[in-house]
């Protein structure tokens, strides 16, 4: 793991999010996301310098259109990011985990 999944893992692991499970390295299809918190349909991408290639941009789009057909929703973060903002990269994550939990009860019957 790079430093950024580090540092987010120590945050997200051992359910310390509304008692949630976060899984790293997750495979799902073809991909392996780096996290992933299935009652949430969340996966959280932390990206490197080679995602803001044309390449990468290109192969990351196909992966969120890929991942986003299943149902989830995806966010994407740069190793910068966690590191010099890990509370706003946290807080923009309880908030999209707010909103899917929310969907998922109006889902219920």
């Amino acid at each position: 793991m790079t430093d950024a999944e580090i540092a987010l893992w120590s945050k997200v692991r051992r359910k310390q999010l509304y008692g949630l499970q976060f899984h790293r390295q997750k495979p799902i299809g073809k991909y392996i996301v780096d996290f992933y918190c299935p009652e949430a349909w969340l996966v959280v991408e932390i990206d490197g310098g080679q995602h803001y290639t044309p390449e990468g941009e290109h192969n990351d789009a196909n992966r969120d259109t890929y991942l986003q057909s299943l149902g989830l929703s995806v966010l994407r973060f740069s190793n910068l990011d966690v590191l010099r903002n890990m509370d706003g990269v946290m807080a923009t994550i309880v908030q999209k985990i707010e909103t899917m939990l929310s969907k998922e009860e109006t889902k219920s019957p």
